[in-house]
């Protein structure tokens, strides 16, 4: 197997730059330690502890916190046991066509309005809480604002900070500190974790997008600790972690509806976006290892995949600042954030359901219009009834008079 490795994974042209054999590489144990891949085997591991550590923190520290911050979860009534209409469900579709609700309706010998509300609450049913919501995104800002000040403070010091020009500089036999190790070990366990339990966490509208986020960051920051991009991987990481904790926080204060401390933090959190992705990751950071890097050595198979990965976080970002302006154009013109752009799916109200609600309104003031109409016929009638018994009344007295006289 080792063999195998050696000879189609670890080839020296796919990691390292040209002229550049393994055996340049080598450093004593006092020049420092170079990167290898056998280091990041203890991420797995990690990646586990991470998520038994996350289960510990939303249920002793997260939901405590929900409740003293008043999280409160919206009551889902409950869809009655229908055995053939919960086999659907599952299997086959949460929304049903028309033409399928009318087959389940006859199959389960109840009326077509029934089947329909049957599935509305069913899929209230699976919407998750907003306690839920809010243990996911305090467990993510505790960790990205714990990564971006380790980071920082690991980072500040270092000539690369300042200068990008010093990440390539003397590559690929560049020593790595062991606190960089550790920040990229952490990173990848957490991101692993993640991807792990994506299929757990609450689904939102860019599920897609985050699946791919996850895969390319655990392919990017692995990648590139095997090829020793670790100088610049390190500002990528430091460039992402600066304003995640900041929407996770935003999400947070959305939940409790404190929403003027979610309007102000979402607003600090767009303009931090937009400078970092759109502004600083593609003017410093790929500008460096697009242009800058050839200045140092020739390209390579490393150099076209990092950059290849670089590209598709770039896309991402776009793509999310195009959902974040779209919130600021709310927030501007209708004076709130409405809703995150990125909201769980579970937790919108589809078209199908705001149309069968549109329609309840409208047979509800259908059915009134009747009623009403018929009650104003019955007291006109009632009415003139009593109208023609007063004046036969009168008559009735009136010939009477007479008499009496």
């Amino acid at each position: 197997m080792e063999t195998l490795l050696n000879e189609w994974l670890w080839q020296e042209e796919y990691w390292l730059p040209p002229g550049i054999r393994w055996q340049d590489i080598e450093m004593e144990e006092d020049e420092g330690h170079f990167p290898l891949p056998r280091d990041l085997i203890c991420t797995l591991p990690l990646a586990f502890a991470f998520i038994a550590f996350r289960y510990v923190f939303e249920r002793l520290i997260a939901a405590p916190l929900s409740k003293y911050l008043g999280v409160k979860d919206r009551i889902q009534i409950r869809a009655p046991s229908v055995p053939k209409l919960e086999a659907f469900y599952k299997q086959n579709s949460r929304q049903p066509s028309q033409s399928e609700v009318v087959s389940l309706a006859k199959q389960c010998g109840i009326s077509h309005r029934k089947t329909q509300t049957w599935f509305k609450h069913r899929r209230n049913q699976d919407r998750p809480s907003s306690t839920k919501k809010f243990c996911e995104a305090s467990w993510r800002f505790v960790f990205y604002l714990v990564a971006f000040i380790a980071g920082l403070a690991s980072l500040i010091n270092t000539p690369w900070f300042w200068d990008h020009r010093e990440c390539w500089r003397g590559y690929p036999i560049q020593p790595v500190a062991e606190a960089h190790y550790w920040y990229y070990t952490l990173e990848m366990g957490f991101y692993l974790s993640l991807l792990l339990c994506v299929s757990v966490d609450v689904k939102r509208k860019d599920f897609k997008e985050q699946v791919i986020h996850h895969i390319a960051t655990i392919f990017l920051i692995g990648f590139s600790y095997c090829a020793n991009y670790v100088r610049v991987g390190t500002l990528v990481m430091l460039v992402h972690d600066s304003s995640d904790f900041l929407l996770e926080s935003a999400k947070m204060f959305h939940y409790a509806v404190w929403t003027r401390t979610c309007d102000t933090l979402f607003v600090i959190f767009a303009v931090v976006f937009l400078v970092t992705r759109l502004v600083v990751f593609p003017g410093r950071v790929v500008h460096s290892t697009l242009v800058v890097s050839l200045e140092f050595f020739q390209p390579f198979f490393g150099y076209y995949f990092f950059n290849a990965l670089l590209l598709v976080l770039q896309a991402l970002h776009i793509f999310w600042a195009y959902l974040i302006l779209r919130m600021v154009y709310k927030f501007m013109f209708l004076g709130k954030v409405e809703r995150d752009e990125r909201s769980d799916e579970e937790s919108e109200v589809d078209d199908d359901e705001k149309g069968e609600e549109k329609l309840e309104e409208d047979g509800d003031e259908c059915s009134w219009e009747k009623k009403k109409g018929a009650i104003n016929s019955k007291l006109a009638s009632l009415a003139n009834n009593c109208v023609l018994n007063n004046l036969t009344n009168q008559r009735n007295i009136n010939s009477r008079l007479p008499k009496a006289r």
